[in-house]
């Protein structure tokens, strides 16, 4: 083992819609190795009506870790910041916060997808950008900023997506990331750019949007100011800025057969591709062409995932340890109402209890009344649309995949992970858990050259972390 003084360390701050956190990580006897050692809570806030993240707290926050690093005299070559896509900051050519940070659950995205439409069909945006349709993308709540809040726009100078905001308040360069920026519907998959003539025809002004760089780019140093306040200097890179992008990065497959299921408070499921695939019968199955390392692309579909899980949980009177939720929902398997796990009510309910109700009401099933039956209709509802996605995965690509690899906090669901082995049929593999972490620590050490590629980093992942077999 070498003396900490020999280590490389590398520094990961994952942040998502509920938690952040700063993972260190180094190589040691072949291994990748990683400690947490700062964690701080994240959450919406209402402002001016609206849904909000806080980011002047979450660079707070982000400074906090810094300075952790410091004082456990860990100092890191490099510092990669990642995050949720499509959500975004608007600068003045001062470099100030324009307008609020609306939040993607928020609602002033509602009927801007017509708008968008009576400039660009569905269809021939889809065959442009290859993404799928979400109403919280980037277009759609840009679209409301010049509906709603036009003046905005005018005195708008850059567009940054929350990590890049977050490195340029770190360094002071501002610089767009390329698989972020895909989950904005602006980039066009065909020139892997920002689509200039889409922008124009949006009346979105093209002088906002900068270059686009792929994860292993260096940001820069911390500027004086940073350095000096966090106790010591680093260089900032860009990882796959999308946590997605960095989850799938981690995935332990020896080869491009396997399926992912990036699980957490949403489910990406999918399959890595070199060529996107932007026809009508991708875009009528409702699948995503979202930008990877090195080009790659991460053919899958957004499912809403453990966030319907999550909401339950807060609204139960009792504080259920996960084996005791397992225990209930095995209970409750006598129960067959299923719901849309992707349907609008789910986004962001003020009760998820009473939109579960209701979505089962309105579509004439029997309603949940326990919280057996409650967590058993979600269980099998989000395995049922796994194998419905795993099934249009094959359909259209028209390839068999015999293995599933779920990856990130959700891989730790012993309960679903068994019914997505038993409703798909395929062999599962759950792990490793910080997927996103590791994903971000293996494009800052691709950069320093400790991996030749990205094959050679995930055989080092499949040996290094715990990955599990489901047994049905």
């Amino acid at each position: 083992m070498k003396d900490k003084e020999e280590k490389q360390y590398y520094l990961a701050i994952d942040i998502g819609a509920s938690s952040g956190r700063h993972i260190l990580g180094w190589m040691e006897n072949g291994k990748i190795r990683m400690e947490e050692i700062y964690r701080f809570q994240n959450g919406l806030e209402k402002r001016n009506g609206h849904l909000c993240w806080n980011l002047d707290r979450l660079f707070d926050e982000v400074v906090a870790g810094l300075r952790e690093c410091k004082r456990l005299d860990r100092i890191p070559t490099s510092v990669g910041i990642d995050t949720w896509g499509v959500d975004f900051v608007l600068l003045d050519a001062q470099g100030n916060v324009l307008g609020s940070p609306v939040a993607y659950r928020d609602s002033r995205t509602k009927g801007m997808d017509d708008v968008v439409y009576q400039t660009i069909p569905e269809a021939e945006l889809y065959s442009r950008s290859g993404i799928q349709k979400q109403i919280f993308n980037t277009i759609y709540q840009l679209t409301a900023i010049r509906e709603t809040e036009p003046e905005i726009l005018d005195r708008a100078d850059r567009f940054l997506m929350i990590p890049e905001y977050l490195n340029y308040r770190l360094t002071g360069v501002a610089m767009n990331e390329y698989t972020n920026a895909t989950t904005t519907q602006l980039v066009s998959a065909k020139t892997q750019d920002w689509d200039w003539e889409l922008l124009d025809r949006l009346d979105i002004p093209r002088k906002l949007f900068g270059e686009l760089h792929m994860p292993k780019t260096l940001v820069g140093p911390l500027s004086d100011r940073m350095a000096e306040a966090v106790g010591f200097q680093t260089s900032v890179v860009l990882p796959a800025t999308h946590d997605t992008g960095s989850a799938v990065m981690a995935v332990p497959a020896t080869d491009d057969e396997s399926i992912y299921l990036s699980s957490g408070t949403w489910s990406l499921m999918g399959i890595e591709r070199l060529i996107p695939d932007c026809t009508e019968k991708s875009r009528a199955h409702n699948f995503t062409n979202e930008g990877g390392y090195h080009y790659r692309y991460r053919y899958l579909k957004n499912i809403m995932g453990m966030w319907m899980m999550q909401s339950l949980r807060k609204e139960f009177k009792h504080a259920y340890t996960f084996e005791e939720l397992y225990e209930l929902a095995h209970i409750g398997r006598y129960f067959t109402s299923t719901v849309d796990v992707n349907d609008d009510s789910f986004l962001a309910p003020d009760s998820m209890i009473k939109a579960v109700q209701n979505y089962c009401e309105r579509t004439g099933q029997e309603k949940p009344e326990t919280e057996c039956e409650l967590l058993y209709c979600i269980y099998h509802s989000l395995a049922d649309c796994y194998a419905r996605t795993v099934a249009e995965i094959e359909e259209v690509t028209g390839k068999r995949h015999d293995t599933i690899h779920v990856v990130g906090g959700g891989c730790q669901d012993k309960f679903l992970n068994r019914m997505l082995a038993e409703e798909t049929g395929k062999e599962v593999y759950a792990g490793p858990i910080e997927a996103t972490a590791i994903g971000n620590l293996l494009a800052q050490m691709l950069r320093t050259k400790t991996f030749d590629d990205l094959m050679e980093a995930r055989k080092v992942v499949a040996k290094s972390f715990d990955v599990k077999h489901v047994e049905v």
